[in-house]
């Protein structure tokens, strides 16, 4: 998950005591040349860390534009408005975390409750106004002394559910329909917004992830809302990429150039292809996003290099590897090497 911010290091400090995103897979500080489609045309100097926590689950892209100020919605965010609105959480044991949450003093959003599935779960606040997740999980990459793994989905506001499904569903796999249902959720009234009417639908992956990293990313969730009452707006209206909040969903992709013919046939084309390898100066590979038929961002990278050790020039070397064979263990391990400490 991409999150804008206006301070970087205070953003992953926060993210390493709430979530345990200890591991740093790089830090640095760069020029978003090619994104022009989404930031008015202009180049956007940033400094980004990619954080993940090695319990599984996806990461964070803490992304801080260092030349302009970085704008907050222009608008009250309410559930329904298209765009990622909450950003779900893997987590051990709800209850448990609910509990640390109100130990540690960090906003939750209501009590404990059951989501639709019959699951615990709750959602808390970070300082900057962004809302997360808790839900609970079976998939593990590994087991640390900590409550939560990473990234398992989002929360997503769209305007034609049917419409959605064809990217989320059908183009991102997650085929597996857990619940598709209307009405209002004592669940989703902490939100705001959260007490009106509402088609919300919850998909997943339905067959293990493939690829060099599929083990430590596990399975993920994606949960569309369309509101029934009124209309939705883009949660980015009036700015631009890299602003505050959650500015995209990143997905680990092998066979860029087949997803590129797969997106264009069904109308949803490149908006964004670096082509070529591009240079993070710890990571290589390449990117490319599209936008969902409300103009929401999604990032696919396909990784050709991450490093081990920066300084001596110890690098995973994915480009030769077969696309879907998982890395081994003890080198995916090699990334806890990088984990920061308070």
């Amino acid at each position: 998950m991409g999150i804008g911010v206006r301070d970087v290091h205070e953003a992953a400090r926060y993210y390493r005591k709430v979530f345990g995103m200890d591991v740093e897979v790089f830090e640095e500080k760069a020029t978003a040349q090619l994104m022009l489609p989404h930031t008015a045309g202009r180049p956007i100097p940033r400094h980004a860390i990619l954080a993940m926590n090695m319990q599984g689950g996806g990461g964070f892209e803490i992304w801080q534009q260092t030349q302009y100020r970085a704008l907050p919605p222009q608008f009250e965010l309410t559930l329904g408005d298209w765009g990622y609105f909450v950003c779900k959480m893997k987590c051990r044991d709800v209850a448990a975390f609910h509990a640390f949450c109100l130990q540690n003093n960090v906003e939750t959003r209501g009590p404990l409750l059951k989501s639709p599935d019959g699951q615990d779960t709750f959602f808390l606040t970070d300082p900057w106004g962004n809302i997360f997740q808790a839900v609970p999980s079976s998939n593990w990459y590994k087991k640390e002394n900590r409550l939560t793994g990473g990234v398992y989905g989002s929360i997503i506001g769209v305007s034609d559910m049917e419409k959605s499904l064809i990217i989320y569903r059908d183009l991102l796999n997650h085929k597996r329909v857990v619940y598709d249902r209307q009405g209002v959720f004592e669940d989703l009234a902490g939100l705001p917004g959260g007490s009106g009417r509402v088609r919300r639908v919850l998909l997943q992956n339905d067959s293990p992830r493939k690829g060099p990293f599929a083990k430590l990313l596990g399975d993920s969730q994606i949960e569309l809302v369309q509101s029934l009452d009124r209309p939705g707006r883009n949660i980015f209206d009036g700015r631009i990429w890299g602003d505050l909040g959650f500015i995209h969903l990143c997905f680990d992709t092998r066979g860029m150039d087949v997803l590129k013919s797969e997106t264009a046939e069904i109308g949803y084309p490149f908006t964004v292809d670096s082509a070529e390898s591009f240079d993070m100066g710890v990571a290589a590979g390449r990117f490319s996003y599209i936008s969902d038929p409300d103009g929401t961002l999604i990032e696919f990278v396909e990784t050709l290099k991450v490093p081990i050790i920066a300084g001596v020039g110890w690098y995973m070397n994915l480009k030769n590897r077969a696309p879907e064979k998982h890395l081994p263990d003890w080198m995916v391990n090699t990334l806890s090497w990088k984990r920061k400490k308070d």
